[in-house]
């Protein structure tokens, strides 16, 4: 049987097996499998990602991505392995177009439809926005966040469900040809929440973060 060591000699013996030296050159060619680090925000940038959007698929933090940017951490090699892991299948993905991921049919309201109308729809097929036409036009989005300001303004539910869905919309979602490609998708939903898809002109499906991500994950 062995006999056990005292903690403070454990220590000892450990800093004499690896010195600060040894353990900063385990740390570098840790680094030097991957690519360098400050590939990381070059890559994200040129996908049209954000740090949170990167953060989440990759299954890290908003905070450790930005750490890692600014050169304030020493990642861990599972960590980092992970985020190029990501940005290699969308970068591998960029041959991807929008008529290869989008949701055919696009569930929206009239713009004279009633918010209440507008609130069943969300709440039936689970959706956070819906874009709101002018008859097979795009005018305009209306999403939860909207309507929830509008509840907050003027506590009163009713009220708010009362108006028509021209009075409370904003902008209208970004559209885009079927045949546009993957970069320039995700540039959109970095800043949108939705994009829709055209065909010579005409409206023929959504794609909004959730379909983004399931390519590359």
């Amino acid at each position: 049987m062995i006999p056990s060591l005292p903690v403070f000699q454990v220590k000892i013996l450990f800093c004499e097996k690896y010195s600060k030296k040894n353990i900063r050159n385990f740390r570098i060619s840790i680094r030097n499998m991957l690519p360098l680090l400050d590939e990381i925000a070059r890559k994200r940038k040129l996908l049209g990602l954000t740090q949170k959007q990167l953060a989440k698929i990759a299954g890290v933090s908003q905070s450790f991505i930005a750490k890692i940017e600014s050169g304030k951490i020493d990642p861990a090699y599972s960590k980092v392995k992970a985020i190029f892991d990501v940005l290699e299948k969308l970068e591998l993905g960029k041959n991807h177009t929008a008529k290869e991921i989008f949701h055919k049919g696009v569930v929206g309201v009239q713009k004279n439809d009633k918010v209440a109308k507008a609130i069943s729809l969300m709440m039936e097929h689970g959706f956070s926005q819906l874009p709101v036409f002018n008859g097979e036009k795009c005018v305009g989005c209306i999403s939860e966040k909207t309507i929830l300001s509008q509840v907050t303004a003027t506590k009163d539910l009713p009220q708010v469900a009362q108006k028509t869905v021209e009075e409370i919309m904003e902008e209208a979602p970004p559209q885009i040809d079927e045949n546009a490609p993957l970069p320039l998708i995700s540039s959109l939903l970095s800043v949108y929440p939705a994009v829709l898809v055209t065909k010579k002109g005409k409206v023929i499906g959504i794609i909004t973060k959730a379909d983004l991500f399931k390519i590359i994950t």
